[in-house]
């Protein structure tokens, strides 16, 4: 790793604090004891939880009468009657059950309120775990005081929950000690609760803070010696608490963030080999972040004392020869800096063993060899124009001018300017300086000529008016270079653009692959994957206006295709760089079914894979079938909107809608950092999410009709909007909602739409109400009516950019239809065993049902329908496979069409099979109906799919 001074001369010290590093902090030194104004010093702060870490009952309770049209201030009157020997305050002592509570609130506030009122709902609301949540303010504030070495502690008035828990919508391990009144048998504001709580922390009163917002609990703790906050706002409370405590309670430096988890660097040994290095005694301890930016070696910003650092390190896991060189990097600048050029300069370079140095003479050969290896060693996928430029690059190699020190990656962003005159402070990055061609360096830095303003990694100027900004064209700049350097322009200009464009492909493809395995240092490295397509197709356009000539010389070439090409490979290519045949065409020979063939039946499966069918067919059989009737039970007594266990304990699959989609938007557009924190979690089954886009107010059909708005402000974006049924949303499991909201109501019309990851815990969002379908609420998840009030979402939880939100719903689109149309053909092949069970069980009009005519036709009809829709099914599935959701958008227009209206009729036959008991619970037919009758709407109506169907096929012609 490298190390290097943040701050070395005045003029670097003033760029860099423009550039990113105002208003820096100094971290605090000393023991972890912290001291105010007063000279007390503080070991623990302790948190009430309604009213302080998540909304209070009063405030929720407000909100849900104005819902009601109840009587103001009802439910805090019911819950105050009585004083300490009220339901509310016996409930709180465990010294009833919620169902007596529940009666006696509910006499209460209907007395008060002159009329019969339920409170079922309201009940709803205050235990549902998505509806109460902690706010962010506080779990920050939290992290930050037990990352200096406090104690925490939650004491709450709390209640037992119906199967026996006690209602605690938060993270126990955010605490040291968590003591609850109906644990406890007693109350605040006895004192006795606040004494146990300091005798499990181990503390003083006078050595604690409290956080609490009701009066006579702050009165109480305060008579014991305890130094207390009451929290009316929890932003204004934990600012004073930071003023108690003395530090920070929020992240500070800017352009940073904490150290990701899969690039972490043991703090112990790199303290001791800081002090050791730069010889510092004082005390303190190391402050260590991890910038945002950078595509290749993770960055990190390092405080230690008064001294402030920068690291620089290879990523982790195996890496491939010559990359990442940090140790070039080091003994680069460390000579350009004695010889004058401006770099930063460098402390340190540890490392585990010795670089070795390589023949630098013909340069461009040996550049193209060492890309076209990293490119194949890191190659996930087939990528047409890379394999063209693999085969046509050698072919056009020019011959080679001067020979200087070579940056590698020369470009504005690793220039380092004056912040007030034209001047270059420092030059960075230099890992991949060798000795070779000057012009690589000229072309690499004129890729942002080509590239548009809107390219996530560097935003480029290729449609912008240079004239009108005062930059030269890049003809202009490469002419204006030669003329300075006093040589002729070079007629292979465009070899070197489609070099440069090719080997920024190369190094895009590395960092996605790395990003597949949670080694990639930049936090939206996952985007790479698509740019390197776009990056390698410009990376042709320069090869085929520099050698089309001899291009055209050369064997057509048809990469679709199963042809094998041969071509004259240079010698010092390995034959395992050379150009390879690839398939999307299938061949339907049983008897030697390529990689590619579609496989319509069990029977044409490999024999590992027909193996998990059979096992995952006997499971269904053995398992799930028989637990219908509990799930069914469970479904409609009062404890459905809390997850079954036996679905936990059966869950092997995690494929259910709409996590599936949610999925799928995070692997395709996710950064490093939101996969790491969502998607994980998600494939692991241990959390939920929902995705909100349908509105009342508008069409929702067109996604371009979306209202609610994404605001920016203050380094966040704001949200506000009403959307509804959103499914899923009301399951106390469901932690992310995939929010489409509207950024710029004045770009293209498919341009104003945006993404945001929003985690459910964050303030402004409120459930309404859940809705039903056919009057059945799909419990636990169900399908939410809700309000997004000034909603505050960090900026980095944006999906792959502002603007991008109509290529994200499509993109998710096309999986989750699939995804729907799998599950309905499921439902279909169940109503139809159900029906042909009970057709042969049941007698009418003196036979069995399994011998009368109409029957007889309806299993036929619905085995036809559904193996139709199958076959329909299987090959979108295979065309997205090897071709791609787009090449198969035709198909999948075609099964979201079909199979909702070949269910719909397939469960109807069933259902008539069934008689009356068809409509009822005792079976799941009817919950199949809804579902299938609900898929004509979800992911697009029927009459999308066949206006989209009709224009693809009339686009194809007579």
């Amino acid at each position: 790793m490298c190390i290097r001074w943040l701050l070395g001369s005045s003029q670097l010290q003033r760029a860099w604090r423009a550039a990113s590093l105002k208003h820096l902090p100094y971290g605090h030194q000393g023991t972890r004891r912290w001291r105010h104004s007063g000279g007390s010093t503080y070991r623990a702060v302790i948190f009430d939880m309604g009213g302080v870490l998540i909304p209070s009952p009063g405030k929720m309770a407000a909100e849900w009468e104005v819902r009601n049209h109840i009587p103001s201030g009802t439910v805090l009157k019911a819950l105050s009657s009585g004083g300490e020997n009220g339901p509310w305050m016996k409930f709180m002592r465990a010294e009833i059950t919620i169902e007596d509570f529940l009666q006696e609130f509910r006499k209460l506030c209907s007395e008060i309120s002159k009329t019969d009122m339920s409170v079922d709902f309201f009940s709803f609301l205050l235990t549902n775990e998505q509806v109460v949540k902690q706010f962010p303010v506080m779990t920050e504030a939290i992290t930050q005081i037990r990352a200096k070495g406090l104690q925490t502690a939650l004491l709450s008035n709390n209640f037992f929950l119906p199967n026996g828990k006690s209602f605690l919508p938060l993270d126990r391990k955010q605490f040291d000690v968590v003591v609850e009144s109906c644990l406890e048998g007693i109350c605040k504001p006895d004192p006795r609760i606040y004494k146990l709580c300091l005798e499990r922390l181990g503390r003083k009163p006078s050595e604690c803070i409290l956080l609490e917002d009701l009066g006579p609990n702050l009165k109480a703790a305060a008579s014991l010696g305890i130094h207390t906050i009451k929290v009316n706002d929890p932003e204004t409370a934990v600012k004073e608490l930071k003023t108690l405590l003395g530090f920070t309670l929020r992240t500070v430096v800017p352009n940073t963030r904490p150290v990701r988890k899969t690039m972490e660097i043991p703090k112990d040994s790199l303290e001791k080999y800081l002090r050791d290095l730069l010889g510092i005694q004082t005390t303190g301890p190391l402050e260590l972040l991890q910038f945002d930016h950078g595509q290749s070696n993770p960055t990190y910003y390092i405080k230690l004392a008064n001294q402030q650092m920068v690291l620089r390190k290879k990523p982790p896991g195996t890496l491939l020869p010559s990359a990442h060189a940090v140790e070039r990097e080091f003994r680069i600048m460390k000579a350009l800096k004695n010889a004058g050029v401006p770099v930063p300069k460098v402390l340190d370079l540890c490392e585990d063993s010795r670089l070795r140095g390589q023949d630098h003479w013909d340069y461009i050969t040996r550049q193209v060899q060492t890309w076209i290896k990293q490119y194949r060693a890191m190659e996930t996928s087939t990528i047409p124009a890379m394999e063209r430029l693999i085969e046509w690059l050698p072919l056009h190699l020019p011959s080679q001018q001067r020979t200087t020190v070579v940056h590698g990656d020369f470009r504005l962003d690793n220039l380092l300017f004056h912040p007030e005159t034209n001047e270059v402070l420092a030059v960075l990055d230099w890992e991949l300086s060798t000795l070779g061609d000057p012009l690589a360096d000229v072309a690499y830095s004129c890729l942002a000529h080509y590239l548009p303003s809107s390219f996530p990694i560097q935003p480029g100027l290729g449609d912008c008016d240079l004239t009108k900004l005062g930059i030269p064209t890049a003809e202009e700049y490469f002419r204006m270079y030669c003329l300075h350097m006093g040589i002729p322009p070079t007629e292979n200009w465009n070899f070197y653009m489609a070099f440069s464009f090719f080997r920024i492909a190369a190094i895009l493809q590395g960092v996605y692959k790395r990003s597949l395995t949670g080694q990639a240092s930049s936090a939206t490295a996952e985007q790479s994957g698509k740019l390197t397509e776009f990056m390698s197709n410009l990376a042709w356009d320069f090869a085929v206006k520099e050698g089309f000539r001899v291009f055209k010389e050369m064997p057509p070439t048809k990469p679709l295709t199963r042809s094998h090409h041969t071509w004259a490979r240079p010698q010092f290519l390995p034959r395992t760089l050379g150009r390879r045949s690839y398939v999307t065409s299938t061949d339907s020979s049983p008897a030697h079914a390529s990689k590619g063939a579609l496989v319509f039946s069990p029977e044409g499966l490999s024999p590992p894979v027909r193996e998990v069918y059979q096992r995952l067919k006997q499971f269904i059989e053995r398992h799930v079938y028989p637990a219908e009737p509990e799930l069914q039970s469970h479904q409609a007594s009062a404890e459905r909107w809390t997850p079954s266990p036996l679905v936990e304990d059966l869950k092997i699959f995690n494929c259910s809608a709409p996590d599936t989609g949610n999925m799928e938007v995070l692997v395709r557009y996710g950064t490093e950092e939101q996969k790491a924190r969502w998607l994980t979690p998600l494939l692991e089954g241990k959390a939920r999410s929902c995705f909100a886009m349908t509105e009342p107010q508008v069409a929702s059909s067109d996604a371009t009709n979306i209202e609610s708005s994404i605001r920016e402000e203050d380094g966040f974006y704001v949200i506000n909007g009403h959307k509804w049924w959103i499914s899923g949303i009301l399951d106390p499991r469901c932690q992310l909602c995939v929010f489409m909201g509207k950024t710029d109501p004045h770009a293209p019309r498919h341009q104003q739409q945006s993404v945001l990851l929003v985690p459910m815990d964050t303030p402004g969002i409120k459930i309404i109400r859940p809705l039903t379908v056919y009057g059945l609420e799909d419990a636990p998840g169900g399908h939410g009516e809700v309000l997004f009030e000034k909603v505050r979402v960090p900026k980095e939880n944006m999906v792959l950019g502002p603007g991008r939100g109509f290529e994200i719903a499509q993109g998710r689109l096309g999986p989750g239809r699939i995804h729907h149309c799998m599950r309905l053909i499921g439902c279909s092949e169940r109503a139809l065993a159900l029906m042909k069970a009970r057709a042969k069980s049941r007698v009418a009009f003196g036979k069995p049902l399994v011998e009368q005519g109409t029957i007889l036709a309806d299993i036929a009809q619905s085995r036809v329908e559904i193996e139709q829709a199958r076959l329909l099914v299987l090959k979108a599935a295979h065309v997205m496979d090897v071709a791609g959701n787009k090449a198969a958008a035709l198909d999948i227009a075609m099964i979201k069409m079909v199979a909702p209206s070949m269910a719909s009729r397939v469960i109807d036959r069933a259902i008539q099979a069934f008689g009356a008991a068809g409509l009822s619970n005792d079976f799941p037919l009817a919950q199949f109906f809804a579902g299938a009758r609900a898929l004509r709407f979800a992911d697009g109506p029927d009459e999308v799919h066949r206006a989209a169907v009709a224009k693809m096929e009339l686009k194809h012609g007579l």
